[in-house]
């Protein structure tokens, strides 16, 4: 992790936190957050990692567990153990094969106008690309598994 605007701050395994966190550094979440995050770094969360809330970042690795909403300015990586409900804005996604992407999710092309592709249980396709980006959003549930491909 980088030294934005600081240190990194890092809440560790086991820690839960309710509350809001304003930062300009980096952070790191191992632990459970419900609450807000709003930094001018990245956020990354961790396997055990859990945020329940809104986060506001430049970049974003996850891990672990997200339900909210996700303002990512810049690129949003989803490992395979991801698992994402709510909202997402990003400019750049990229997502592993495994990754549950459960999301109405918003993506800024190269224009910056948004373009807007749903995902949710009750979805039996997959959504399509449109002329600045190909993307399609993972569905899994426990009756269906549709993988999709970023590219």
């Amino acid at each position: 992790m980088s030294e934005i605007g600081g240190q990194p701050n890092r809440i560790e395994k086991n820690t839960k936190i309710k509350g809001d966190i304003i930062s300009e550094a980096d952070f790191r979440i191992d632990g459970k957050l419900d609450g807000n995050v709003k930094t001018s770094g990245k956020v990354v969360i961790g396997k055990d990692g859990y945020i329940h809330g809104k986060v506001e970042c430049v970049n974003a690795d996850i891990e672990g567990s997200f339900n909210g909403e996700l303002l990512v300015s810049d690129l949003l990586s989803l490992k395979s153990s991801a698992v994402i409900e709510g909202t997402v804005e990003v400019s750049k996604l990229a997502v592993e094969p495994g990754a549950t992407f459960n999301a109405t999710c918003s993506m800024k092309g190269k224009s910056g106008s948004l373009n807007r592709n749903t995902s949710d249980s009750s979805s039996s396709s997959s959504s399509s690309s449109s002329n600045d980006y190909k993307s399609t959003l993972m569905n899994t549930s426990s009756n269906k598994n549709e993988t999709a491909k970023a590219s």
